[in-house]
């Protein structure tokens, strides 16, 4: 048996020999090389060879698999805009631009131009994230978690507890949860009120010598109705003036326009709303609703900001250049959008002239991808997908319009539907799943979803400039 089993590990073909068999592959040959005495390691382990062919293909398999995970680009047809798993935000082309222009040359990150000596970085980004945010001040770290980790980290140093009501003990994307996150930076909860109702009274009863700050969590992936209650931002805000706590509010979703103006979304509030109704500071994300590359946003008092500058624990979480780079061009696109669309912003708030006014999002339409997708018209979108399905004439499947609810995702808005359009389709000589499965294999790979016993490509997330690349997918199917 000893033998029989030496025999069988040694018809493990050597790896020079497989190497040899694969041919010329788009993986560099030490990522391949290591994956290839990965799973001859496996056959040994389990002391089983199959032929050789069927080693190759074993291989060949696990290769296409290291690839496949390689950041790419790819066709979201799922209705989600802000797709955390898909990338979240897409860039627009300025920001795209900006990005390829600092990435291929020296910048002044750190370089006072007028003094021709080191400076600070992102001044000037800074100065115009204040302005959009209606804040004293303002600064980037490099996502909304690890804002809230700094906020907490600087506050709770000399004092530990955190008052947070129970209906705001959310989970966030990844299955993060928000008590984690606070206990994971030092603090020491204090919950109060019920899952539903929280009053002032709880806030004010919890205040004590060992209270840092008092934190209110946007929900902001979740809505509650029915028996809830809870005391409006100002109550909060005037409470902890007269306590002398500090009042901080995680906005989650980077919103900086009015929602309810676009495609009759619900509304959104902004880091300019709950600055001035009274919070010290307030923290989003960058790549939610704001369109941007992942950030996490902190703006308020100008004294606080500078002290969470101060933090050693803030080089930790500072953003590179190309992050900066590109949060600089996006903030920069909604104060040109806002001059176009209404009077000059002021640091008191950045507003549209008026709630009608639609001019501010004309003005940016292509510039911000994500306002651009939710303002396309269904018509738009029916149009688009007739000349899709008529490119796909001839194939053996049925294709029809139908119709579909996109989302916002992201965990933002979650009571708000978008009426979007879907190409649907119904191969006949697939199964859905291995259809969906081969189009998420293509070049560029196409993600879609089955409902209703068929295959549905939502257009509102599909870029009209990718139309021909989903055809062509489908087409490569079948030929």
């Amino acid at each position: 048996m000893k033998t029989r089993t030496i025999g069988k590990l040694r018809s493990i073909p050597a790896v020079e020999k497989v190497l040899q068999a694969l041919g010329p592959l788009d993986v560099p040959r030490p990522a391949v090389v290591a994956v290839v005495r990965r799973e001859l390691a496996a056959l040994r382990a389990a002391k089983e060879v199959p032929e050789f062919d069927a080693v190759l293909a074993r291989i060949r398999a696990a290769l296409d698999n290291l690839r496949r995970a390689r950041i790419q680009p790819l066709i979201n047809g799922t209705g989600i805009l802000v797709h955390t798993n898909l990338g979240r935000s897409p860039l627009g082309s300025a920001v795209v631009e900006t990005l390829c222009t600092i990435a291929a040359n020296y910048s002044n990150l750190e370089y006072d131009l007028s003094g021709g000596e080191r400076g600070g970085r992102a001044a000037y980004l800074e100065h115009n994230l204040a302005l959009l945010c209606g804040a004293e001040a303002a600064t980037v770290v490099n996502n909304c978690a690890a804002a809230l980790v700094l906020i907490l980290r600087h506050f709770t140093a000399k004092k530990p507890e955190v008052i947070i009501s129970r209906g705001e003990l959310v989970q966030i994307g990844g299955g993060f949860r928000i008590p984690e996150i606070l206990e994971a930076s030092g603090a020491k909860l204090r919950e109060i009120g019920a899952t539903n109702k929280t009053s002032l009274a709880d806030y004010a009863k919890a205040i004590n010598a060992s209270t840092a700050l008092i934190l209110k969590v946007h929900r902001s992936n979740f809505f509650m109705g029915g028996f809830v209650d809870s005391p409006a931002t100002e109550e909060i805000a005037a409470l902890a003036r007269k306590k002398r706590v500090p009042f901080v509010e995680d906005l989650g979703s980077g919103a900086v326009i009015a929602t309810e103006k676009v495609a009759g979304l619900e509304h959104e509030p902004t880091p300019a709303e709950v600055l001035k109704r009274g919070v010290d500071l307030v923290c989003c994300s960058g790549d939610k609703l704001l369109g941007g590359p992942q950030a996490g946003v902190i703006a308020g008092k100008a004294r606080l900001v500078s002290a969470l500058k101060k933090e050693p624990f803030f080089r930790a979480l500072r953003c590179d250049k190309l992050i900066l780079s590109a949060l600089q061009t996006t903030v920069d696109t909604y104060l040109d959008g806002c001059s176009a669309g209404s009077p000059e912003p002021t640091s008191a708030a950045f507003q549209p002239r008026s709630a009608e006014d639609s001019r501010l999002y004309k003005a940016m339409d292509g510039a911000v991808p994500v306002l651009s997708m939710l303002r396309v018209s269904t018509a738009e979108l029916r149009a688009r997908a007739g000349k899709i399905i008529a490119a796909l004439d001839g194939l053996p499947l049925k294709a029809e319009i139908g119709e579909g609810e996109a989302q916002i995702g992201g965990g933002t808005l979650p009571r708000s539907i978008i009426p979007s359009v879907t190409v649907d389709l119904w191969p006949r000589e697939l199964a859905l799943p291995e259809f969906a499965a081969r189009l998420r294999t293509g070049t560029p790979p196409v993600i879609g979803y089955i409902s209703g016993n068929r295959f549905k490509l939502d257009l509102r997330t599909i870029f009209t400039r990718q139309d021909e690349d989903v055809v062509r997918d489908i087409r490569a199917l079948f030929c």
